[in-house]
């Protein structure tokens, strides 16, 4: 690597200035992101020799507010893109001992008198914003990851609640599967969004594929069917099995006021499409 460093009285302006040798120090640093540059940037539109810079700048000039913003805004790329954490990390860590270097040539070109308050003053202040960047970019990561599976989650859980219109009046809602607090919320939604939008008169809830449930969810199911009845639409539970059957009468839960029930729904599906008017 080049040793010729370009003197400045500004440690900031010191990097800039020397701006070649900070890269080739800092790919020397961290050997396995450095290979990955190429395709970090083809992949996420992420320069890290330009971003690395841009860090070390708020850093050495203690911009503490537009650090964090900036681990905010690269903690949502990386976590968009889906890179590694691990090659952060490296790269981060490598940006550390590369800024200590350049610090410390800075100093000797300066010729600055060794003060070990101000040294220690400087290691803590340093190293701090760098935890502190680390520390939102992990943040920042987490979360965007944490709102990527929950909306990932609505979306499977809304794909498991199909109402499925069988006539100009009457649907069905076949459910299959555990039943448990929140996907009953997402069948209350799903339910009361389709009847209105549908103009649904007749709901065939089929329970055949659902084995057992809660208590909380067999009370909040009968809150369902109340509701179901309040916006106009008649509630049909067709499949009840034996186990989920036992379940509703030790839980005390009565079902006769808001719903009817059927057999099966082959039977019921029968029933209804024959009774409906104009069949």
């Amino acid at each position: 690597m080049n040793t010729t460093f370009e003197n400045k009285e500004e440690i900031s302006a010191f990097i800039v200035a020397n701006r070649k040798n900070f890269q080739e120090k800092l790919l020397s640093e961290a050997l396995n992101v450095g290979s990955k540059i190429n395709d970090i940037l083809e992949k996420g539109n992420i320069d890290l020799l330009k971003n690395a810079e841009k860090m070390v700048l708020y850093v050495a000039e203690g911009h503490e507010k537009e650090l964090v913003e900036f681990a905010k805004v690269e903690g949502v790329a990386w976590a968009e893109h889906s890179l590694t954490l691990s090659f952060k990390l490296e790269w981060v860590q490598a940006i550390r001992r590369t800024l200590w270097h350049f610090l410390y040539k800075y100093d000797k070109m300066q010729r600055s008198e060794i003060n070990l308050e101000r040294f220690y003053d400087l290691e803590k202040r340093i190293n701090d914003n760098l935890d502190h960047f680390l520390n939102n970019f992990f943040i920042s990561y987490s979360d965007y990851k944490d709102q990527q599976l929950l909306s990932q989650r609505k979306l499977v859980e809304h794909l498991s609640v199909p109402i499925i219109p069988v006539s100009s009046s009457i649907a069905v809602l076949p459910l299959i599967g555990k039943i448990d607090s929140y996907r009953i919320q997402t069948i209350e939604e799903k339910i009361l969004m389709n009847i209105a939008e549908l103009k649904i008169q007749t709901l065939i809830i089929d329970m055949s594929g659902v084995a057992d449930m809660e208590i909380d969810v067999i009370v909040q199911l009968q809150r369902i069917l109340g509701g179901i009845n309040m916006m106009g639409c008649e509630a049909v539970l067709s499949g009840l099995r034996v186990d989920l059957v036992r379940n509703i009468i030790q839980s005390g839960v009565n079902f006769k006021q808001d719903a009817l029930t059927k057999g099966t729904l082959q039977q019921t599906l029968k029933e209804y499409l024959v009774l409906e008017p104009g069949k």
